[in-house]
């Protein structure tokens, strides 16, 4: 069976995003209460951060250029911004690190603002819905197909402003990327590893200078359950 043709796929809309605990190095943290999954989002920002560089020009002293040198762009990374609707306490907990606020019952009912928590991190993936793909066709063992961006290592997550009026209400999470770390091919199965579809992590780690990862999977999002959700899976199976 051939795998399928995945050319020119369009991006129709956005469907599942999953957070994950990571550690001070970027490694995914294996537990019970390291995952939430969740589909009331409005918006996932990822914009680059570049610096331009420093252009060396030469002139002379009548005023003609006698050589110039465009400066090399750096890259620092992606500055997310999250658009989402749903008050999760374990969402806030595990993007921010501020604390969880329990019930009598030791259900999550709220969170605690506090300090920016700059030694937490998240790894954050989002499945998007495609169309222009064969992924359906008869000798395909596919379902559909999505576009699965993975940005492993964030850091410095904070929420925006909030503000509740008579309209719907919406909070903002910001965070920047970090290149490297410790995810590896991940505590998940997001891709096919076979033309059966039997699905798997990665095959492959982000370099160690790579911010994001980008490919077209056949393998379904999780579903949204909006609770915590475990990472037990993957390289976590080895630990």
């Amino acid at each position: 069976m051939e795998v399928p043709g995945m050319s020119c796929p369009l991006i129709a809309n956005a469907d599942t995003i999953r957070v994950t605990r990571v550690d001070g190095c970027g490694r995914p943290i294996c537990g019970e209460d390291n995952g939430f999954t969740f589909d009331c989002f409005a918006t996932l920002a990822m914009n680059a951060n570049v610096d331009d560089g420093e252009d060396v020009e030469y002139k002379a002293a009548n005023g003609r250029i006698c050589g110039f040198k465009r400066g090399c762009p750096s890259f620092k990374g992606y500055d997310i911004e999250l658009s989402f609707f749903s008050v999760s306490p374990e969402l806030i907990e595990i993007t921010t690190g501020n604390p969880v606020v329990y019930g009598f019952d030791g259900t999550p009912i709220g969170y605690d603002d506090c300090s920016i928590q700059c030694n937490s991190g998240f790894a954050i993936e989002l499945w998007a819905e495609v169309i222009g793909t064969d992924a359906c066709e008869a000798d395909s063992a596919g379902t559909g197909a999505w576009i699965y961006f993975l940005m492993p290592w964030v850091t410095n997550g904070q929420l925006g402003d909030l503000e509740v009026g008579s309209e719907a209400a919406s909070l903002t999470l910001t965070g920047a990327t970090r290149a490297g770390g410790g995810w590896g091919t991940g505590p998940y199965d997001v891709m096919a590893l076979d033309a059966a579809g039997t699905a798997g992590p990665l095959l492959t780690p982000l370099g160690s200078n790579c911010h994001r990862r980008t490919i077209i999977t056949t393998v379904e999002p999780p579903e949204p359950l909006c609770e915590y959700t475990p990472v037990t899976g993957g390289l976590c199976l080895a630990s």
